[in-house]
């Protein structure tokens, strides 16, 4: 049976490439690493890494092997932390996905309470389109992460927080120098750039009817936030967003914002975990921090939305 001693071996050998480097990072002889990963193989009946010259180089086995014994060292090491600090001190590593509208949002204010209220917390905060994050959960790659519409899927919790309205975004010449709202017909009618079709298109909308509708009719798709933006100054389409998404572009004149009738569209943000993984005492404690800077942000008017009632 394999031991955690193995997979942390293992594990070295991978992230490094080499048995020099992985014998460095550990303090453990090359020999002894080398002799451990020759009865892994024998154990799986096959090679893990290809031995080159200047490395190793992982197998499919070996890179499926990887993928297995991150979160099982991630968890051990979380429980470890956890279950050794005296009085539930609140310390040890905490990682954070967020969508980019929840960074523009939250992002700062709440890394900044983090530093300042809980100094021996390791927070990594991570952006990204939204139904990307959920592979990183399921890898442990973060802990927590902020999704706009995840599937439904016992595998993770996900809790409700908040709801936003979605408007439509692009130069006066495309949309019309109004603020008036766009219905939903006339809107299919626009150049509409999209997030690329997949997990993160359904953080466009709850309803995924008509997010079939916009898809068959969009233009372009991107997978790159920056770049729609980019894309909708330039006048080259139009995107269905938030205010909050091109707030700045808004707000200088460049682009105008429409609300979408008849009917609205909405999306609704969720807080989700694995549902297999126990929190931490720091992962409770970020998860509070996270949850009231959302609402702070609703209540005084920076996040435009409507929280939901747990």
């Amino acid at each position: 049976m394999l031991d955690t001693r193995q997979l942390q071996y293992f594990a070295a050998i991978y992230e490094q490439g080499s048995l020099s480097q992985a014998s460095a990072q550990l303090r453990i002889a090359a020999s002894a690493l080398s002799h451990h990963i020759a009865q892994m193989e024998a154990r799986f009946g096959g090679p893990l890494f290809r031995r080159k010259p200047r490395g190793m180089e992982p197998t499919a086995a070996g890179h499926r092997l990887y993928e297995h014994a991150r979160p099982i060292l991630r968890a051990l090491a979380a429980a470890e932390t956890d279950l050794t600090d005296p009085g539930g001190k609140i310390s040890g590593p905490v990682s954070v996905g967020m969508a980019h509208s929840a960074v523009k949002a939250v992002g700062v204010a709440f890394v900044a309470q983090v530093m300042r209220d809980y100094p021996k917390v390791q927070l990594a905060l991570s952006e990204s389109l939204s139904g990307v994050a959920l592979p990183h959960l399921l890898a442990s790659d973060i802990d927590m992460a902020l999704v706009y519409n995840p599937p439904s899927d016992p595998t993770f919790q996900s809790e409700p927080i908040l709801e936003e309205k979605m408007v439509c975004v692009g130069r006066p010449e495309i949309i019309g120098d109004t603020a008036d709202p766009i219905p939903f017909a006339d809107l299919l009618d626009l150049p509409i750039i999209l997030l690329r079709q997949g997990a993160s298109a359904r953080a466009i909308m709850d309803d995924q009817t008509l997010l079939k509708k916009i898809e068959a009719r969009a233009v372009l798709q991107m997978n790159s936030v920056h770049a729609i933006a980019g894309s909708i100054e330039a006048g080259l389409g139009v995107v269905i967003g938030t205010r909050l998404f091109m707030r700045e572009q808004i707000e200088r004149g460049n682009v105008r914002a429409r609300p979408i009738v008849a009917p609205e569209l909405s999306r609704t943000l969720h807080l989700c975990h694995l549902a297999s993984r126990p929190p931490t005492y720091a992962s409770e404690a970020i998860r509070e921090t996270l949850l009231a800077h959302v609402r702070r942000a609703v209540t005084d008017g920076t996040w435009e939305a409507r929280l939901v009632d747990p």
